[in-house]
């Protein structure tokens, strides 16, 4: 059984939050285990609650599309979310929530350890950039210990404000040139230096 299995079965065992009690099913994550990017949303929604399955009501079929504008299938990313149960009425997540699933998202970050974390909403991107505000700077990367963060709007917003939908399309075109940056720039770390020797 591979780790990231191992994982979603403690995942599945997990009861430290009362939201626990009101799960049909827990929703770890899914997709390549060696992919290049990680998407982590916010916490599961109804539809996501009743398969298991992160991403799949109204909003995972626009990240599917998404997806599909940079030649991505979803089977080559990773999807998670910060929680990973749902809130009931699909309220916020609470802070202690969030606490006490930080261990699984970041041993799934661990065992993926893609080149890529695009975080898909506030409560993501706050993880990966303390103190930010989402309006000031979606569509922009910052490169840390060979993983690039990068913050999107969720593509839920584009369904509840159509005035964001374009951004989110914009933000999204960028990802392949900001993957394709950090390849050039790993691979010229690795080459090996012999000329340095004389």
């Amino acid at each position: 059984m591979s780790a990231l299995s191992e994982l979603y079965r403690e995942i599945a065992l997990c009861q430290q939050c009362e939201i626990a009690k009101y799960r049909i099913n827990v929703v770890p994550g899914e997709g390549a285990e060696d992919a290049d990017i990680m998407f982590i949303g916010e916490a599961p929604g109804w539809h996501e609650d009743q398969q298991g399955r992160p991403f799949v009501g109204p909003a995972g079929l626009y990240l599917d599309e998404l997806l599909a504008s940079i030649n991505l299938k979803r089977e080559q990313v990773y999807i998670a979310n910060v929680i990973k149960c749902r809130p009931q009425g699909n309220r916020d997540p609470l802070p202690a929530e969030i606490h006490n699933c930080r261990k699984w998202l970041e041993r799934q970050i661990e065992l993926i350890r893609p080149k890529m974390i695009a975080t898909l909403g506030r409560y993501s991107m706050a993880m990966f950039f303390p103190g930010k505000s989402i309006s000031k700077i979606h569509g922009t990367a910052q490169k840390r210990d060979n993983t690039i963060y990068y913050a999107m709007y969720h593509p839920a917003a584009a369904l509840h404000q159509q005035s964001l939908r374009q951004t989110i399309e914009e933000d999204m075109l960028k990802i392949p040139s900001l993957l394709a940056q950090a390849e050039i720039m790993t691979e010229a770390k690795q080459q090996p230096q012999q000329l340095t020797m004389f």
